[in-house]
């Protein structure tokens, strides 16, 4: 089904169900703006997807369609997963541009918070948990993550609590004070050891084999966000040893498919004389950069920090057919 057509399948279950005497199929048509035998369908698609409704005739002998007792707030899902879901939702709706489908999740969100009782504390724990989530977005293929983790990570994160995992070929447990995750072509955890470390450091969370959110609190860093943890690295990874000026340089004919990219969240663009662009960031993550310098080829010149600069050179191809 479609996005309008499951808008307008939902417009019509609400007018099912505040109207007495429910809906008739000329009315739907007059509604919706559709002829008849698609009104039908509608009410065909009505009465498939919701289990209360009611078909009767009226004085009038027309058949119309009501939902009877439509409590569906019965049916909701915890009101903080559904506003933590709607939130990504969106966002991920924004980042792609589907800016239609960002202004309904929106719209649904807040008509979801305008009947819940307890908004405040619906609002608090789902900010807990969207203000800990860094989408760090690559192309390409990514790792399946167990749905019975990723559920246990977000438990302690909405605390936050510590978290007991079992983490790659570790024969024991460890206790992690998880702090965000980032999520990519790899789905990191970024998360304190206190038995080892002070600092913030990445877990990858298709190695966690078991995860337990403890009823145990801590403090968050001073000052962590996760905005400024993720934008430390150019796709996931953290090495300080790494971090520094990065400062590439596209060719002539490269510059106005590269000026389209966001390379890093802080990045700067520089238009040189000669047509080509120079862009400059601070990050770390290196050999995730050579993945994607890779595909432009020969377009694209590493200028700093010398280190990568060695990584790609040798590999710039002349023969690619396209750019990314």
């Amino acid at each position: 089904m479609s996005f309008s057509k499951a808008r307008d399948l939902i417009r019509l279950a609400q007018m099912a169900a505040v109207r007495r005497n429910g809906i008739s199929l000329e009315e739907i048509s007059a509604e919706f703006g559709v002829s008849h035998r698609t009104a039908q369908r509608m009410t065909d698609a009505l009465e498939l997807t919701f289990g209360n409704v009611a078909a009767e005739a009226g004085e009038d002998r027309k058949r119309r369609w009501r939902l009877v007792d439509p409590g569906l707030d019965r049916l909701q899902l915890r009101h903080e997963t559904a506003l933590e879901a709607l939130e990504i939702a969106t966002r991920s709706a924004e980042s792609e541009g589907r800016l239609r489908h960002a202004r309904a999740l929106s719209d649904l969100r807040d008509g979801m918070l305008a009947r819940v009782p307890a908004r405040a504390r619906v609002e608090a724990d789902a900010e807990a948990v969207l203000t800990a989530m860094g989408q760090v977005t690559r192309p390409g293929p990514r790792v399946s993550l167990a749905p019975d983790i990723l559920d246990a990570i977000i438990e302690a994160l909405r605390g936050p609590f510590r978290l007991r995992v079992r983490y790659n070929r570790d024969p024991g447990s460890r206790i992690l004070e998880p702090h965000g995750v980032l999520l990519g072509h790899r789905t990191y955890l970024a998360a304190r050891d206190p038995a080892k470390a002070d600092e913030v450091r990445n877990f990858r969370i298709d190695l966690i084999h078991e995860a337990e959110t403890l009823n145990e609190s801590f403090a968050l860093k001073d000052g962590f966000t996760i905005a400024d943890y993720a934008a430390n690295a150019f796709g996931v990874w953290q090495d300080p040893r790494q971090y520094g000026e990065v400062v590439w340089r596209f060719a002539p004919e490269a510059a106005e498919r590269a000026a389209g990219f966001q390379f890093h969240p802080k990045q700067l663009l520089e238009y040189q004389d000669d047509g080509s662009l120079v862009v400059r960031f601070h990050a770390a993550g290196w050999l995730e950069m050579a993945w994607h310098l890779y595909q432009w080829g020969d377009k694209v010149e590493v200028i700093a920090p010398p280190a990568l600069r060695d990584m790609v050179d040798g590999y710039r191809r002349s023969d690619f057919v396209a750019m990314p």
